[in-house]
């Protein structure tokens, strides 16, 4: 019997670029396969006036024809245009892990209410005849939002439209983070990394090694770097003793998910080791303090050492160690607190939150320390206090800057390239194209030069809403 020739003929798949490509922010990419489109990760843009623009210009699709939005993790620039979307008619399936969409319910309706708060803020103070500013979307937008949310197990294979289907992968950066690997109905699939965090860090899993995929996505915000060698726990015993000594106030700027809690760990090593002076520690944070609660809570996330550490009750969060800021009274009365003490406060980048408060009462005050974890994105606050600026505009008001700066850069969440490299290293075979994105220009050029020369890899830095086909 004669077997007939069947000849298979599946739909092209494109990617398109329309953010994070070029800059650091705005992780926005969409996979289409037919008829049938996909975005993965919906975030804002953040950092220079030009680039946050970008926020309020119209998606390039209809949002009612995307069929399904994919979530690496739970950072703004991840997931912060999503109340917005939403906004604008999109309805479908929102997937997620469960630390990300628990991570969403605490940071989206605290997106909107900023939002609000700065528009009325604009208005109020506003000086002429412009129409009156609209928040980009309202804390009621994102609790719309958080409507749609579905949460996916890693590992487990979901089914999209077209016979796609996709799964999550840890990707070790922060609480609930993963990698989203796509198959498409060719059998073909492309791995959409996120951002990829760092071996051997408390709290949290390790990157996943993955050994193959067609097409690859990848972040480089430190892909020209190398993080600072010397020890975290050793740099902030140092600078906590010399706080105590001198009685000065220690202001951190971080991040409410993820480098807060990173932060916690260190801090309850030192207690436990008894190298923690007695001083008072403040977090002033909504929204790190129910991140650090979810942190304790989502145990699929955690690694062995910190199940270890909860299965005997030495919780890094411990509230005997930490005091916890619940409301805004409280908070301004550290500004008016004498030395020392610690505060952290968001945001990580200074562009809003507690810490501007803290700053603009204690930044031209020489005695004190005031104290970075982490990135610094162009055009932000925190960079320009990083880059040496003698004085800033906070809140409507110049201060100078004459606080001591110091910098905690191996407290990144981001992998630099030699550890994007290794986890790179753990592919069997090389995949057919190598797309990288989420890097300020020099770091994706510098990490695209690692990969060409260590593995011979074709990569290509996409521009913003540059289209690409897979499948040729």
């Amino acid at each position: 019997m004669r077997i007939p020739w069947v000849i298979l003929t599946f739909m092209a798949q494109t990617i398109s670029f329309w953010g994070a490509a070029g800059t650091v922010t705005g992780s926005r990419h969409l996979i289409e396969t037919g008829k049938h489109k996909f975005l993965v990760d919906c975030g804002l843009f953040q950092g220079p006036r030009e680039i946050r623009a970008r926020n309020w210009e119209s998606f390039p699709v209809d949002p009612q024809e995307i069929d399904a939005i994919i979530l690496t993790h739970a950072h703004t620039d991840h997931i912060g245009y999503l109340p917005r979307l939403v906004k604008q008619g999109y309805r479908g399936p929102v997937y997620a892990t469960q630390g990300t969409v628990g991570l969403c319910k605490i940071s989206l309706p605290d997106g909107g209410r900023l939002q609000e708060e700065e528009a009325r803020y604009h208005n109020k103070h506003k000086t002429s005849r412009h129409e009156l500013a609209e928040p980009l979307y309202t804390e009621a937008d994102a609790y719309e939002a958080l409507k749609l949310l579905k949460t996916v197990r890693y590992f487990d294979f979901v089914d999209l439209p077209g016979k796609n289907v996709f799964r999550y992968l840890p990707a070790g950066h922060i609480l609930g983070s993963a990698m989203a690997e796509i198959y498409f109905e060719s059998g073909e699939r492309i791995n959409m990394t996120g951002d990829i965090g760092r071996y051997d860090r408390p709290i949290i899993k390790d990157p996943y090694h993955c050994d193959f995929a067609e097409y690859l996505v990848i972040e480089s915000t430190y892909g020209n770097r190398l993080h600072d060698p010397g020890d975290a726990k050793d740099k902030i015993a140092e600078i906590m003793h010399q706080a105590y000594r001198d009685g000065s106030r220690i202001l951190v700027p971080s991040f409410a998910i993820g480098r807060t809690q990173e932060l916690l760990w260190y801090l309850h090593c030192l207690r436990e080791e008894g190298n923690l002076p007695n001083m008072p520690i403040y977090v002033d944070s909504p929204m790190a303090n129910a991140a650090t609660l979810l942190y304790q809570q989502t145990t699929e996330d955690h690694d062995h050492d910190m199940k270890m550490d909860l299965a005997e009750g030495r919780s890094p969060f411990d509230p005997g160690m930490v005091r916890f800021v619940r409301d805004r009274n409280m908070s301004k009365s550290l500004n008016m607190a004498p030395g020392p003490f610690m505060v952290i406060a968001g945001s990580g980048m200074v562009s809003g939150g507690r810490i501007q408060h803290h700053l603009k009462a204690h930044l031209s005050d020489p005695s004190t320390i005031l104290l970075f974890t982490g990135f610094q994105a162009q055009g932000t606050l925190g960079r320009m206090i990083m880059d040496g600026a003698n004085e800033v505009k906070i809140l409507g008001e110049i201060i100078p800057v004459e606080a001591r700066v110091e910098s905690l850069q191996m407290l990144s969440a981001h992998a630099d390239y030699s550890e994007m490299l290794r986890w790179l290293k753990g592919f069997k075979f090389a995949p057919k194209k190598t797309f990288i994105v989420h890097g300020e220009p020099e770091a994706s050029e510098g990490m695209k030069a690692h990969i060409e020369s260590e593995l011979g890899w074709d990569c290509f830095i996409p521009s913003h809403g540059q289209t690409f086909k897979l499948g040729e």
